[in-house]
């Protein structure tokens, strides 16, 4: 990873700075780098985490049937899966982490996470942020849905007035909790469109094979089909909304009483098992989280 990037990511990871690390550019790249794993076809090169669920249990690795991952997690899925290698998905993230980053400073812009009642209409919520943006003489203004997470659960991005408004008038909309993420611009909406062109150039030059496993996209929830598919929606995935919940729907439908596989979440953090306990109590049961560093306490035990 250092010789990819250019730093010490280790070094930024376990001693900072926290505001350093905190910067797109390098949190997206330390994501990949705690989560990605080595191609399958090709050795045995692999992401921290998916070392510790090999020392864990090997035949989780050889046996699993599908695989997804949250916004930048999505090219862990596929390294994991074969269809990218790690040092040209580490590169590809590289490049889209610094794209956005300078996508995200041209435009005041962030995210709010939001979890509303029944009766929350985000859209109209939305609108109406727009207009009073309008108002206040910003042209083309974008407040819009980015990440679906769980049922009554979203994440809105877009013009940093825009969510301010909806906190202001959270209960006007129905809004039981707002939270501003710790990120610096909107990402998975159309403020990132000038990070488009420099990923999709990088994708051009590496190589992509169809995923040995099944790969869910974030884009429409459902599966890759190819390469040139995967190279199309990692693109769009940037200026796209993260379709978390439809593709948890689309990973677990199965046949009623048919029993639900094992589930690993790899990698830091454990976000992804809390949504999906939220989208199907059932599957979040055969969950587990496997993070780098238990494989480092259960060596030093």
């Amino acid at each position: 990873a250092e010789k990819v990037l250019g730093y010490d990511l280790l070094s930024l990871c376990l001693e900072g700075p926290r505001d350093a690390l905190d910067r797109t550019q390098h949190c997206q790249p330390a994501v990949e780098g705690a989560r990605g794993s080595g191609r399958r076809r090709l050795g045995p090169a692999r992401g921290a985490a998916e070392t510790a669920l090999v020392s864990l249990s090997p035949q989780v690795v050889e046996r699993c049937v599908a695989a997804a991952g949250y916004s930048v997690g999505e090219f862990a899925a596929l390294v994991f899966a074969g269809a990218l290698g790690f040092a040209e998905a580490l590169y590809a993230v590289k490049v889209r982490a610094e794209a956005m980053q300078r996508a995200s400073e041209a435009v005041p812009s962030g995210m709010l996470s939001v979890v509303g009642r029944r009766e929350a209409n985000y859209k109209f919520a939305c609108l109406e942020a727009r207009k009073h943006c309008e108002s206040l003489g910003i042209e083309n203004p974008v407040c819009t849905v980015s990440n679906y997470l769980f049922p009554d659960s979203r994440v809105i991005a877009g013009h940093l007035q825009a969510l301010e408004f909806l906190q202001e008038n959270a209960r006007k909309y129905y809004f039981k909790r707002t939270k501003m993420l710790p990120v610096s611009g909107a990402f998975h909406t159309r403020l990132m469109e000038p990070a488009v062109e420099p990923l999709a150039e990088v994708l051009k030059s590496i190589e992509i094979q169809k995923p040995l496993l099944c790969v869910y996209s974030n884009v429409d929830g459902k599966k890759y089909m190819h390469s040139k598919h995967i190279q199309k929606l990692l693109v769009k995935q940037v200026v796209s909304p993260v379709l978390w919940e439809q593709t948890m729907h689309s990973v677990y439908e199965r046949k009623q009483g048919t029993e639900f596989p094992y589930t690993y979440e790899v990698g830091p953090g454990n976000q992804l098992g809390a949504i999906l306990k939220q989208c199907n109590l059932k599957a979040w049961k055969q969950y587990k989280h496997v993070d780098a560093l238990e494989d480092e306490e259960a060596a030093e035990t």
